[in-house]
């Protein structure tokens, strides 16, 4: 031990000896021997020996399920996962946890689905179109002008809203979805305008003109593929150009006075034709139960005729007699009668006071 201490690192004495005091100069480092020990040193570290490589497949497995893991990815409601491997359209993933391939074999894009986006045609707002940095609006002759059916002009200005139904389909296969929704937009809305008649799109027609304006937008956007569902075409304004715009307004107060008055009219006919049909109907139905009545009556007298015929046919004096007491009966009826009876005896008085004996059986 006390020749170890003695030593210097290199294995050569401190200092003389009992050679008279002679001193060696320092031995050069045995460098087999140094690689050694560093080789050693390194090996101690790692875990020594012939299993110093499993720490470095432990950490290259770490390193593999990270880069594994990382291809775990969370697509939100309100979007639509893109899956793209080497940049290539593969599918598209719904909102949920979902899994790719790590990059750089797979990515992925999640735009927003469920945002409405809105495409304006022939206006613009002061602050889009750069002459101003007002809320008011500037008008795009070029795109809101069109020919009607009647061959008149209409300045028509409306808003397309869409959002995007597929959107492996909008990210790939339209270049300019903007651009795209807002020429098929204006494509259909002239074709619908060329097939109508300036007074309704002026008026009541616009609600049709908007729908079939959206299923003509919505098939040549399926046919292109675009991923694009129209929500809704919105009509902001139509009215005739402004060169004739002051005509046009005394012509639709003409037409609103002719409305008028014709409503006026037909409520006035409403009013008076049923009540006319109803005096009508009653003076039919009185007329009618007249006729019944008449007609009933005299069969009643044709029928009572002819059985007092056919009885004073049987019996002449019997039934002459009968129809004279029903007669007199009749006509005395309502007539005050004093009956003085001529035959009467003596001591009887020939008169009976009808009206006062019946003015007593009724008191």
């Amino acid at each position: 031990m006390s020749d170890f201490k003695n030593q210097s690192p290199w294995g050569s004495p401190p200092g003389g000896g009992g050679n008279g005091g002679f001193r060696r100069g320092p031995t050069p480092p045995d460098i087999d021997e140094l690689i050694k020990k560093i080789q050693n040193t390194i090996n101690r570290f790692i875990g020594g020996g012939k299993g110093g490589t499993k720490p470095i497949m432990f950490g290259l497995l770490i390193l593999v399920v990270v880069w594994a893991l990382s291809g775990l990815y969370r697509v939100l409601p309100d979007e639509q996962g893109v899956v793209l491997r080497f940049g290539k359209f593969v599918n598209t993933t719904q909102p949920g946890l979902n899994y790719h391939f790590p990059y750089p074999i797979e990515s992925v894009l999640t735009p927003k689905v469920t945002k409405v986006n809105r495409i304006d045609i022939g206006f613009r707002s002061e602050r889009d179109s750069g002459f101003g940095t007002g809320g008011g609006v500037a008008d795009v002759p070029e795109e809101s002008l069109m020919l009607t059916g009647d061959e008149n002009i209409v300045n028509i200005d409306f808003s397309v809203f869409w959002v995007i139904k597929d959107a492996g389909n909008f990210l790939f296969k339209i270049q300019d979805p903007q651009g795209t929704v807002k020429a098929a937009a204006e494509t259909a809305m002239r074709e619908v305008i060329a097939r109508s008649d300036i007074q309704p799109i002026l008026t009541e027609g616009r609600s049709k003109i908007e729908i079939e304006t959206q299923e003509i937008i919505q098939s040549i956007l399926d046919e292109y593929t675009s991923g694009i569902q129209v929500t809704q075409v919105q009509t902001q304004k139509a009215d005739p150009p402004d060169q004739v715009i002051d005509a046009f307004r005394d012509v639709q107060a003409a037409r609103a006075d002719m409305e008028r008055s014709k409503n006026e009219a037909e409520a006035y006919a409403n009013d008076v034709i049923p009540r006319a049909r109803g005096e009508a109907a009653k003076i039919l139905q009185a007329a009618e139960a007249y006729k019944k009545e008449v007609v009933a009556k005299a069969e009643g007298e044709a029928s009572r005729f002819l059985s007092i015929f056919n009885e004073y046919r049987n019996a002449k004096k019997v039934t002459q007699e009968r129809m004279y007491l029903e007669t007199m009966e009749k006509v005395l009826a309502d007539i005050d009668k004093v009956i003085i009876e001529k035959n009467a005896g003596s001591g009887v008085v020939p008169y009976l006071p009808l009206p006062e004996l019946k003015k007593t059986q009724v008191n």
